[in-house]
């Protein structure tokens, strides 16, 4: 199959790559390369022409709360624990019912697919039979994902407080269910944060984690407030990134922790070296007054940092909206840090596509063996003021949405 277009997509967080009317090869899913004119013996059947339209590889968000969709808006007159208590823990509660929660996740992926979210790692809630939902639609309806039920053992109230041996036989039946019957969709151990898992819990998911080569999601250093109640909990730990690792959960290139914002020297040389994920969630931490994450300085410093859009505490799945936000907070930053400097439209595209696809395996670009994974971009030009490709990338990711998305392909097929 070739497909025309106008395709950007960035090999390196510093190289954006534009290819103006150009014939992509798709073969069994992956990109071959490139041309400028067919093979004379390629048929019409084979080519899928998007004229002067975009291409740019589909979205991959590395930390959002499927079950908080329901919430996205509500709250941010509150800073994060009493976030959780008013707002989030009451809504999660609800999943107890798997007919509710068929709702909810049929809604969320619907979403995501119509914003060009179509890989992601998502938190789920501590539901065994709800938690299945969420993978088993997410499979039917052809996304990339991790998806992880939620362990809690202790500060929650009484609905969302797991017996601890029960959550981890909950959690292993899902790792090896998912083992079993799903092919794109994955599981991954899901400790909510450490004040939420008592060190039992911690010590038997690292375990599980060791015996299925799970990967590992969580909270870190979000707000100053958790910060505190970690160093309370764990007095004889030199930090919260340090109670990760001692059980294990800081799993080398395999492990995502949302937000990372108060961070010591010494947590950010062990994640650097562990290879983890930092999921940037620059809108979430706004939202909830929660802080600014020096993004610049950790990328420079050679943190694995991606963009994501933490739904709820985020308040839109739409990863474009999520990359103008966070080159705007990211351009507020540098006015008071000289040496950091903004983030570009290249750098962000990279964070929500190549940069977190890496997660997954290879998707998030265009390169040769990677999967087709994309989003045919209509924008609309005024007879007399054509724009550029770039133009048109800088245009969708401030002011487009679903409706510029005229097409959405996973491994070479359409969605």
């Amino acid at each position: 199959m070739f497909i025309k277009g106008n395709f950007l997509f960035t090999p390196s967080r510093h190289e954006l790559t534009i290819r103006e009317n150009q014939y992509a090869h798709i073969e069994n899913g992956v990109v071959t390369g490139f041309m400028t004119d067919l093979p004379e013996t390629t048929g019409p059947e084979t080519v899928v022409d998007y004229n002067q339209d975009i291409i740019i590889p589909a979205f991959v968000d590395l930390h959002i709360h499927a079950p908080q969709y329901i919430n996205r808006g509500l709250g941010f007159d509150e800073e994060l624990l009493p976030w959780l208590e008013h707002y989030t823990f009451p809504a999660e509660g609800k999943f107890a019912a798997p007919v509710f929660a068929r709702r909810v996740y049929t809604a969320f992926l619907k979403r995501l697919q119509a914003e060009g979210t179509l890989c992601f790692s998502a938190f789920a809630t501590i539901h065994k039979e709800s938690t299945w939902q969420l993978m088993e639609l997410a499979e039917t309806m052809g996304f990339k994902a991790y998806i992880g039920k939620v362990n809690m053992d202790r500060n929650a109230p009484d609905y969302l407080l797991e017996d601890t041996d029960r959550s981890l036989a909950d959690t292993e039946e899902l790792a090896v269910r998912c083992r079993e019957a799903l092919h794109k969709v994955r599981f991954i151990a899901t400790p909510r944060f450490v004040p939420s898992t008592t060190e039992k819990l911690m010590t038997g998911l690292g375990r599980l984690c060791e015996t299925y080569d799970l990967p590992v999601q969580s909270h870190l250093s979000e707000n100053r407030n958790e910060v505190a109640w970690v160093k309370e909990l764990h007095p004889d730990l030199p930090s919260y990134t340090a109670v990760y690792d001692t059980f294990g959960l800081l799993r080398p290139e395999k492990t995502i922790m949302a937000h990372a914002i108060y961070l010591s020297d010494e947590e950010k040389r062990l994640l650097r070296d562990k290879g983890v994920y930092l999921a940037h969630c620059a809108q979430s931490n706004a939202n909830l007054t929660s802080g600014i994450m020096p993004l610049r300085r950790n990328l420079e410093n050679g943190l694995t940092c991606t963009i994501a859009s933490d739904v709820a505490a985020g308040h839109t799945p739409a990863m474009n909206k999520q990359i103008a936000l966070t080159i705007e907070i990211s351009k507020l930053y540098s006015l008071k840090h000289d040496r950091e400097k903004a983030l570009t439209i290249g750098e962000g595209l990279y964070l929500a596509t190549k940069g977190p696809g890496r997660f997954y395996g290879q998707t998030g670009s265009f390169e040769k063996g990677y999967a087709f994974d994309a989003l045919v971009i209509h924008m609309d030009d005024i007879e007399g003021l054509e724009r550029t490709p770039f133009e048109k990338l800088q245009q969708f990711i401030y002011d487009g949405d679903d409706r510029n998305i005229i097409a959405r392909y996973v491994d070479g097929v359409s969605r």
